[in-house]
């Protein structure tokens, strides 16, 4: 009998995902990875989002949700029939999602999905959690308006407890907004017409939405800080809830050994004394794992796990005065490709979890050290590996309000204007900017913040810069990548395509880092791997991967001169083609290695070797 129910629960769940995968399929049209053919439509990226700070009672609602796309960018009721299904957590524009349309600032997209829920909680509250939406949007649970959020790059959550009904049968509807390049708001390189460097819009739910039962009194956040000087981990625990006579327990581990704990008192700072604490770096990727406790009465009430890495990025001049970015007190050369973090059927979602490791997998074997991540901000997910890899991030801010013009200033070279934005515009950037180094402060591997790139959208730079030293002082901040320069931030830093060049090191280099932010851009169309047949992009088209490998390997060989005069980066242009762009490393579906990576990696090696230049005056 018990035999039988179960084969019974089995054959239903088949049969459900069997209905599922009817119900979608992704649109043809466009390469595709090979990843594509692996995303489950009843449990698409299935893994726990939030690796620094993990529970174990969650629920993945990624998955097919109903949608429509409704004109009237104003109209907030909710269509009363849906158009078919879209699979969370694809961009509605892209193929995975099963819809392949674009929205644009007259119309709005809606989702609604009933979710298995039982509302029998007792002393417990739910959070619903979402990855990213880009970009405005507003959330109703059983019909009530729940919460609201802008914001197209950073995390959010809202606590649903109060609007859960009787039963076990849960709706949620989402709507939302993205006026894409017709608006002022962060949108990194999307546009409503694409063509050359700018790409498709993402509208939507991009990232994982994820439920999370938590007691009511909980931990909300953490806020980790290494000091390798002082062999200290500083933990600033938020809670929620929390009463005056709690305790904050933090513990951090070595494998299973504690090497230290800290009981502290709601609101203080716990700090770790490490007494011969491991460095974090890119040949020795060491995390510690941490815990983190809500104690009450000497009973945990809350828990969640966490990690963190004892790694330092500094400024300092090296014996002939030139300033050099150190990491642990040594000098590492920092070179990387530009990473854009597109893929050709899920856009700014990488089809399976595989394949958003894949890409730093791959940077690493072909003897990358660092990752600049281009006008796009990851999943949690990402960073963790990054973290887990060893390698170092510099990571961009999204762009938009673009449309100030290039100008040269008397004497001066690649200086141009500032961007006039209205209030409303500031206000946009400012607590995005915030929220997104908020969402990633604890992830090791991030070492450099880039407020702003190539004068796109720039303004008010020097306040902004000021700010964001400020605001995390454990990281380098580049203020302007690739020109629109001002005497502000730790490092100055030259776009320059195709051939590496560098900051003259007499007008800066005793002031500031010097860096080469973007430069090469040589292109490779690999026939049947790219996204259109014809007029694809580079800054230099070749014909043969030899003959772009020889002219490659000619840039290195003029960068580690620029080492020995003083370079402290140089970022390649870039890690996989992008749409019609094909200047990467890979080609856009990853199916074609467009240069051996041990080829690469041996080739990479002499900068690794010029960069052991002394560092004492």
């Amino acid at each position: 009998m018990k035999r039988s129910f179960l084969a019974l629960i089995l054959f239903g769940s088949i049969q459900l995902a069997t209905a599922q995968s009817q119900d979608w399929k992704p649109v043809e049209g466009k390469i595709t990875t090979t990843w594509a053919t692996q995303v489950n439509p009843t449990a698409p990226l299935p893994e726990y989002p939030r690796p620094q700070m993990v529970r174990g009672n969650w629920q993945n609602l990624n998955g097919l949700w109903d949608y429509a796309i409704k004109a009237g960018a104003q109209d907030q009721t909710k269509p009363a029939t849906f158009e078919g299904k879209i699979l969370v957590p694809y961009a509605v524009e892209s193929a995975l999602s099963g819809v392949g349309r674009t929205v644009g600032k007259d119309s709005v997209l809606w989702y609604q999905r009933t979710v298995k829920f039982p509302n029998k909680l007792k002393n417990q509250n739910v959070l619903l959690h979402f990855g990213a939406v880009d970009w405005q949007c507003d959330v109703f649970v059983n019909g009530k308006k729940a919460g609201s959020h802008q914001g197209g790059y950073d995390p959010f959550s809202i606590d649903i407890t109060p609007h859960l009904v009787k039963g076990d049968q849960q709706q949620i509807a989402v709507r939302v907004w993205d006026p894409s390049s017709d608006g002022p708001q962060p949108r990194g390189k999307q546009i409503k017409n694409p063509h050359g460097i700018w790409y498709t819009p993402v509208t939507g739910i991009w990232q994982t939405v994820w439920l999370e039962t938590v007691p009511t009194s909980h931990i909300s956040g953490l806020r980790n800080t290494p000091n390798i000087d002082n062999k200290t981990l500083t933990v600033a625990v938020q809670g929620q809830n929390v009463q005056p006579n709690d305790r904050i327990r933090v513990t951090a581990l070595d494998g299973t050994t504690q090497v230290a704990q800290q009981e502290i008192a709601p609101g203080s700072d716990a700090v770790l004394q490490l007494s011969s604490p491991k460095l974090w770096s890119p040949s020795n990727p060491f995390l510690y794992d941490l815990t983190v406790s809500l104690v009450r009465n000497g009973k945990v009430v809350d828990e969640v796990k966490s990690y963190f890495g004892m790694r330092k990025i500094s400024v300092k001049p090296d014996g002939q005065g030139i300033q050099r970015m150190l990491l642990n007190d040594q000098f590492v050369f920092q070179f990387g490709p530009l990473d854009q973090g597109w893929w050709p059927d899920g856009l700014y979602t990488a089809p399976t979890d595989e394949a958003l490791r894949f890409d730093i997998e791959k940077t690493r074997d072909m003897g990358f050290n660092m990752i600049r991540k281009h006008v796009k901000v990851e999943p949690a997910r990402w960073y963790y590996y990054c973290d887990k890899m060893g390698m170092l991030v510099w990571q961009d801010m999204p762009s938009g309000d673009m449309g100030n013009r290039w100008e040269s200033r008397p004497g001066v070279a690649g200086l141009g204007t500032e961007k006039e934005r209205t209030p409303e515009s500031e206000q946009i950037f400012r607590t995005e900017w915030k929220a997104i180094m908020d969402a990633n402060y604890n992830f090791p591997s991030i070492v450099v913040w880039v407020p702003f790139n190539e004068a796109w959208g720039q303004f008010k730079t020097k306040e902004i810069t000021e700010w964001t030293m400020k605001y995390d002082p454990t990281r380098l901040v580049n203020s302007a990548s690739g020109g629109n320069f001002f005497p502000v931030g730790h490092m100055i830093d030259l776009h320059n395509y195709p051939s590496p060049a560098m900051p003259d090191p007499e007008l800066f280099g005793t002031k500031q880092v010097l860096v080469l932010g973007e430069y090469g851009g040589l292109g490779l169309p690999v026939e049947g791997h790219t996204w259109q047949q014809k007029d694809n992009w580079g800054y230099q088209t070749f014909k043969n991967a030899d003959e772009m490998y020889d002219r490659y390997k000619g840039f290195i060989d003029n960068i580690t001169g620029l080492i020995r005069n003083g370079l402290s980066a140089a970022i390649y242009t870039q890690t996989t083609d992008v749409e019609v762009e094909v200047n990467g490393l890979m080609t856009y579906d990853r199916k074609v290695q467009k240069v051996p990576v041990d080829k690469l990696r041996q080739t990479h090696q002499k900068l690794y070797d010029a960069s052991l230049v002394k560092m004492n005056k």
